[in-house]
């Protein structure tokens, strides 16, 4: 709901929220394969993470263009209230999720899982900084505030990449 909410305001803050969502959507698939098929288990858990990361990686290449481009005027941010739904519904509910995960994680000693439950502290990151760029243009119009507010999470999805090529979860859940 959050791509289509982007695409539809071309909002770049919602696009990086949106695009990770949809990553870490990925991996909990992953993760949930994981916990099903017991041959291979270390194996499929780098795999998962490294095609995490690239996506990732992708995802921040994409997200630089199109912030920058909008920056440069070749589109200007809509309001969207569907889009700043979903990002105060992911504020409120993605820390509680990461915690839970991140307890789980520790009784099964799953490493996907715990860099799942990194992912979706990330996630609540990038909901309060898309949500704080999309609401500064909803309330004053300032158009530039989402494209700068897309450009700060950036260096998150990068560091979130890195993190996952490394097979490590930042912790920070």
């Amino acid at each position: 709901m959050s791509l289509a909410a982007a695409w539809m305001a071309r909002s770049p803050a919602l696009l990086a929220f949106g695009g990770d969502s949809a990553i870490e959507l990925l991996s909990a698939i992953v993760v949930l394969w994981r916990f099903r098929a017991h041959a291979h288990q270390k194996q499929s858990e780098k795999h998962a993470a490294w095609i995490a990361a690239v996506l990732l990686f992708i995802l921040a290449a994409y997200v630089t263009v199109v912030s920058a481009l909008t920056l440069l005027g070749y589109s200007e941010p809509k309001t969207t209230y569907m889009g700043i739904t979903v990002l105060v519904t992911a504020t409120a509910i993605m820390p509680w999720l990461a915690k839970e995960k991140k307890k789980l994680s520790a009784i099964t000693g799953s490493a996907a899982l715990r860099a799942d439950a990194a992912q979706s502290g990330l996630c609540a990151y990038f909901s309060v900084i898309a949500l704080v760029g999309l609401g500064i243009n909803a309330i004053w119009h300032i158009w530039w505030a989402d494209p700068i507010a897309a450009l700060m999470i950036v260096p998150l999805i990068l560091w979130e990449g890195w993190e996952a090529i490394r097979g490590k979860a930042c912790g920070c859940c």
